[in-house]
Formats: C-alpha cells, structure tokens, sequence
C-alpha cells in the first residue's frame, strides 16, 4: 500500500509540474503528461516495474473517455456518419495494412506478421488526439470532425482485428519452436511499455488453450453480451437504484458498469477500453445518458493524464540504446507511411489546405490500442518477443511526437496567413426534427426558443463568422451552403420534421423551398420573407407559414404608436389583432393575383383588389373600435 501511495504521489505532483508549464509554453497538456512521464520514469527512475497497478489504474482513463464518446454516439448518427466511416476511415485501416505489410515482407517476415503489424500500426491514438483538438478548440473544423471520423472507425475495427489476430498465428513458427515462443511472448508482454497490455495476460483464462476459431467465438459472444446487457440490464438496475434516492449510488452503478465491462473484456481477451466504447454506444439512447455522463466526466480527465504519464514513464530506453538509428528510423518511416496515406485519402476526399494539414498530422502515430494488440499478439503466438519490444517502443515514441505535430500543424498555418482557400465546409454528423438554415438576427431567434423547449435543431449557414460566434456561446451549427442537396440529406432532411428557411438571400431562400418540396411533399416549411412579393414566391414554391422579416416588429411599434396617441392598451391590442389578421387574410388573396412576370404596380387585377382590401379594413378597424367602446360603456 506504501508503494502505491508512494507512486500515486509522485505521479500527481509530476503532472501538477509538468502539465501547466507545458500549456504556458503553447505545449498542450498531452506533451506535458508525457514530459512528465518520461522524467519520472527513465530520466530520474523515481518509477519502475513495480508500478503496474497504478498503470492499470490510469488505463481506466481510456476506458472511460471511450465509454463517454460512445454515449455521444446515437446509433443513428453512426448510421449518417457511415459514408465517411467506411470510406475515410476504412480505407486508412486498409491502406495503412497494405503498406505497412508490403514493408514487412521487404524485411523478411511472413505476410501472417506483416498483416499483424499492420493491423497494430494502422490504429491511430484517439486519447492524445481528441484530448488535443479539444484543447486547441480544432474539434468543430473539418479537418478535426473527419479526424473524429477515423478515429472512430479505428476504435470499431479493434473488435474484428481481435477476433481475427488468433487466425495468423499459423505460419509464424519460423521464428522458433512453439514454447520458445510462447516464453518469449510472456516476457515481452511484461517488458517496458508492455506494461500497458498486461491486463490480457493476466485475464487469458477463459481462452487459454483453445484454437483460434474458439477464441474468436468467445470474443463475439462477449461482445454480444455487452449489447444485450445494455439494451435490457441496464434500466431495471436504474430503477432500482432511483428508489434508494441516494446520488452517490448512481456514480458508483456508473463505474460499475465501466469496471464491470471491463473485467468482462479482460476475461475473453478484449480490451476493456472497446468493450467500454461498444457499450456507451448501447447506452446512448437512454434516458440515464446524461446522468451517466456527468458521474463519470471527473474520473476521465485525471485518469487520462495519468495514463498519459504511465506511457511516457513506461519507454525502455535501453531497447532504444541498444539500436537508436533502427528504433527512430522505424518510428519515422511509420509517420511517414501515415501521412502519405493520410494525405492522398484527404485529397480524395477533398479536403483543402488547413482542413488536410489537421487531418494529415493529426493521426500520423500509432495509439494506446497497439499496446493490446501487440501484447494480444505475442500471447497468441503471431509476433516474436524481440520484433514485440521494438514495435511497442515505436509505439510510444510516435505518440510522444504527435504533439509536435500539432505544433507543427500550427506552424503551418501561421504561414498560410490570409492566403487561403475559402473555409471547408463542415462534416454533418447529426440530425434532429428541426432544421434551420440561415442563423442571423432572424434564424438566432427560432433557434432559440426552440432548443429552450428541449426540442434539436441542426443549424446550417453559409457564414463562417456567425457559426463560430455561436459556438463560443454554447451553441453547437454547422459551416456549409443550405441550399446544396448533399448538406440537406447529411442534415436529415429526409428525416426531419419542420425545415425553417431564414436566409438573407431571397434567391437562395426560393431555391431551398422548391427543393425541400420536391424532396418532401410532407415537411413542414417555415420560411423568412424579405416583403410581400416575396411571400408570393414563397407560396407559390411550397412554404406552409411564411414570416415577413419586419412584419411582426413593425406592428408592435404600430401598437405604441397608438397607445400614446389616446387609444387604451386594450384598443391598441384589439387594432393590432384585427391588422393582424386581415393581413394575413390579405395576403392570401393577392397570392392568387401575383404574377412574377409582372410587376405588381402594373399588374391592375392586383392593384384593384388591395385598394378593395386597405378600404375593408379600415372599416373592419372602425368597428372593431367602435364594439370595444361600446362594451366599455
């Protein structure tokens, strides 16, 4: 116990000097953990081996930074999103396979290795990368949305890598005979950075000594069960906590479902942290989510920055004296075999200077997943311990450079200066009832009060400037053309139930009605009007309700004006109403009359029917007046 408080201590007070002063320097939090990782560990050696508890303990971090985005992840956004996921992110998984396997039978491995190594090496590190564009607020850019989408689709394909690493053991016993393997496998698991991956060892006893299509069998039924207890389980337990009305239960039922998923993951030889992540993507839908997330949010942000520590404390530096030039120069030719794939799939996908830079840099390392796998690897006989050791210390020193990256991502940008391409647009990954296009003076409003009644809204605007202002208050749109066809469908227009058209652009506003109508004869459509004759145009394309810009404003000024000239608060509401009303009778009439082609000063059927309506309701106003006076009376 001594030794865990002891190492606890200096754990936390290496972080509580390393991380601020790696954020004053412009650093990012992550370089800091890290930093301070490495002193504590290699340099000053005030850390060892005898630490593994307290590694397993800040891999917890992980765990429950996947469990959370998991819980943000509704089934359906996966659904929208699967485009990008399977394009982008499946073709950097499979690409990165490929080339990562044509370099290992170039060195002389059996393509089993080569594709093990390749799985390994394609993941990218989803901590220090959404840890980093949070901090660095790059999350909402196009280049940090599509990083999002690659590290997702990473985090997903552990499973099947999992489940399908035990079938490449055959052909990799030219390393040695069976148990020389299996000896060296258990050393390597245990040695240096391997620390990280211990947990499947220790756990293997439900799949030790069974074949490779056992373990697989095992590995989806523990997945299965994850699914099921989190569609059925869940609630009751819920439930039955809600009656004891003590809130610290909810926080514990919280880990237990973290802690619980974990061992389980463990047991089958899974990584817990997937495991974790399938089962907040479960539990997305529930109406404990919020609950959830708020119990766990104050674990994961410690845990992550010790984990953070624990791989920079755990880098054998003696592996890396032995052979520095083959070490750095493999770490190297990683990030470079990354950022070529990255790269050409960004500009397949058309992503444009700022946006490929981020995404290019952002996910050029191989991340905390290679640990496991590697250490899944060795048990399962697919690697040998020496080829094991040199590839998880590559692992480390590719994440401990991602944040140089960042830096250098930002370096890059500077010199761009004002040169640049017009903004991306943004990657559309949700959707909801209600969508919005145009969020000016006009469209802020709607928005509003309609989110205020808990009601989501997914907002578009082709102004970069307005998106940003409102995500620096709380408010969550998307940068993009409202009209264009792509953006509607990834915004769920097919879906949706009320579109509120609020655009600046009359010409634009017309366009996106007639396509909304066209795509869906059933949507409601609330649209914005500049004046009358564009309220024609509007009716005439398809919008239900149509909302003059200054209409309601002006009638309101109208109503003081007649309270300060002798008329009663109520005689004032009652014109206002009776205005009101008739205008909008009005408008319906002269809709019939309007001709597009003409202009409405010359169009005399027109003309002659609203000065027939101006006289009706003056006369309407009078009696209305006149009747309140009389019931005054």
């Amino acid at each position: 116990m001594e030794v865990f408080l002891y190492q606890a201590s200096i754990y936390l007070l290496a972080a509580v000097i390393a991380v601020p002063f790696a954020a004053r320097l412009g650093l990012g939090s992550v370089l800091g953990y890290l930093a301070a990782g490495i002193a504590i560990g290699p340099v000053l050696q005030l850390v060892g081996s005898e630490t593994q508890d307290l590694q397993h303990f800040a891999e917890f971090g992980v765990v429950m930074m996947l469990f959370l985005i998991g819980l943000e992840l509704d089934p359906r956004a996966l659904w929208d999103m699967r485009h990008r996921l399977i394009g982008l992110g499946g073709l950097q998984i499979l690409l990165t396979i490929a080339a990562v396997t044509g370099g290992a039978l170039l060195m002389g491995y059996a393509w089993q290795t080569g594709v093990a190594l390749g799985m390994i090496l394609s993941l990218s590190s989803t901590a220090i990368v959404l840890q980093t564009l949070n901090e660095k607020k790059l999350m909402q850019t196009s280049g940090g949305r599509s990083a999002f989408s690659v590290l997702l689709t990473q985090d997903i394909a552990v499973i099947p890598m999992l489940a399908g690493l035990p079938l490449l053991a055959v052909g990799t016993l030219a390393f040695g005979t069976d148990g020389s393997i299996a000896r060296a496998g258990q050393e390597a698991a245990g040695h240096g950075a391997a620390n990280h991956g211990d947990e499947v060892h220790a756990a293997m006893s439900l799949v030790e000594g069974l074949p490779g299509w056992g373990v697989t069998l095992v590995t989806l039924g523990a997945v299965a069960a994850v699914v099921l207890a989190g569609i059925y389980l869940t609630r009751p337990v819920f439930r039955y906590i809600h009656h004891a009305r003590l809130r610290e239960m909810y926080t514990a039922v919280a880990l237990l479902i973290v802690v619980g998923i974990g061992l389980l993951m463990t047991l089958v030889g899974l990584s817990p942290a997937l495991g974790s992540f399938l089962a907040g993507v479960v539990l997305a839908n529930s109406e404990f989510r919020h609950e959830l997330e708020s119990d766990l949010e104050p674990f994961k942000g410690l845990l992550l920055g010790l984990f953070f520590i624990t791989v920079g404390a755990g880098i054998n530096f003696n592996v890396l004296l032995r052979d520095p030039v083959g070490i750095v120069g493999l770490t190297l030719a990683l990030i470079a075999i990354k950022l070529a794939v990255l790269y050409g799939l960004g500009r397949l996908f058309k992503l444009r200077r700022r946006a490929l830079m981020l995404f290019t840099l952002s996910l050029a390392q191989a991340g905390e997943f290679g640990f496991v796998l590697t250490s899944f690897s060795v048990q399962q006989q697919v690697l040998p311990a020496g080829l094991s050791e040199r590839l998880l210390l590559v692992i480390a020193l590719s994440m401990l450079i991602t944040p140089l990256l960042f830096i250098l991502y930002e370096l890059l940008s500077m010199r761009l200066g004002h040169d640049v391409a017009p903004d991306e647009e943004d990657v559309i990954d949700e959707t909801g009832p209600v969508i919005i296009a145009g969020i000016g003076r006009f469209g802020q409003i709607v928005n509003r009060l309609v989110r205020s009644v808990g009601v989501k809204t997914v907002v578009l605007d082709n102004d970069m400037r307005t998106i940003q202002l409102m995500r620096r208050f709380g408010y969550r749109g998307y940068f993009g053309d409202p009209t264009r066809p792509d953006l509607l469908h990834a915004a769920g227009l097919e879906h949706a139930s009320v579109l509120v058209v609020a655009l600046d652009d009359p010409q634009a506003a017309l366009t996106l009605v007639r396509h909304a109508r066209q795509i869906r004869p059933d949507l409601h459509i609330v649209a914005r009007a500049r004046d009358r004759n564009h309220v024609y145009k509007l009716y005439a394309a398809g919008a239900n309700d149509i909302v003059r810009e200054l209409f309601d404003s002006s009638l309101r000024a109208g109503r003081y004006v007649l309270e300060n000239i002798g008329l009663s608060e109520f005689e004032a509401a009652k014109a206002e109403e009776t205005f009101y009303h008739h205008d909008r009778h009005t408008m319906r009439e002269l809709a019939e009359l309007f001709d597009p082609d003409i202009p409405s000063h010359e169009n005399a059927a027109y003309v002659q029917r609203s000065r027939e309506l101006a006289k009706e309701l003056e006369m309407a106003l009078q009696q209305a007046l006149e009747e309140d006076g009389q019931d005054a009376a």
